[in-house]
């Protein structure tokens, strides 16, 4: 049996709310369940109405799809939203510039399959080790993968927020897509830019152990994401796959 929880926070200095969760445990369409989170980018209505968009136009898309591929219905999906946004960014100046990153996740049983564009994440907490499934796409992770930068120095680095790749923002794009294979005990996080960059990843799993519901620990994240700095919009989607098959301590 899923438990989830799901929480956003301004945080501490914007005055818009441009992240958009969306969290269903029922099927939407042919896929068993989805959880997706999506921060906006591009002028102070723009990001918030991209981000939108994007969530609403995938659900939609979801929904009315005949496939049964899983990846085939969120790529599909994801261009289409893609396709919609950049027409619209082109022919409104209001709204030039604007997109979206995206992290989605479809769980069917012990298998997940997740989709990533941009540096929103999901990350996969097994026994006491967190690991982030996701690759940003961003110019600070390409320097890293290419031996230009080092991990400690990406996280602070004065390019830290500069995007490669966004829903919107070129004619097309193409989403990233992960296998995980689930085992009972196992803790899913999405999160948007603002928690993982007020927290270590490591601050993230201790933060999560020292809870034990799983709306608190939704809460302690954003808490701690705000007492670091708070510096952007804050969303967290918190799944456990197999709640009902764990025994807690």
């Amino acid at each position: 049996m899923l438990k989830t929880a799901s929480l956003s926070d301004m945080g501490k200095k914007r005055d818009i709310n441009q992240d958009v969760i969306y969290s269903s445990e029922l099927p939407v369409g042919n896929l068993s369940n989805l959880f997706m989170i999506a921060d906006g980018m591009g002028g102070h209505k723009a990001g918030d109405y991209a981000s939108r968009y994007a969530i609403n136009t995938i659900v939609d898309f979801a929904r009315q799809s005949p496939e049964k591929n899983v990846e085939h219905i969120l790529q599909g999906s994801i261009s289409g939203a893609n396709t919609d946004i950049y027409q619209l960014a082109g022919s409104n100046e209001a709204m030039q510039g604007m997109g979206t990153t995206l992290v989605a996740a479809c769980i069917c049983g012990s298998d997940m399959k997740v989709a990533n564009v941009g540096d929103s994440r999901l990350y996969l907490i097994r026994q006491k080790m967190i690991r982030q499934i996701t690759r940003d796409h961003s110019l600070v992770e390409e320097m890293v993968r290419m031996g230009e930068l080092d991990r400690e120095s990406a996280r602070n680095h004065p390019n830290k927020n500069i995007i490669t790749r966004a829903v919107g923002v070129t004619a097309s794009v193409t989403a990233d897509f992960f296998d995980i294979e689930l085992q009972p005990g196992d803790t899913i996080l999405l999160c948007s830019d603002g928690l993982s960059n007020m927290l270590e990843d490591e601050e993230i799993r201790m933060i999560m152990s020292a809870q034990r519901d799983i709306l608190e620990k939704a809460e302690a994240l954003i808490r701690a994401a705000n007492n670091n700095g708070g510096r952007d919009n804050i969303s967290v989607i918190i799944i456990e796959p197999f709640a009902d098959e764990v025994k807690h301590d």
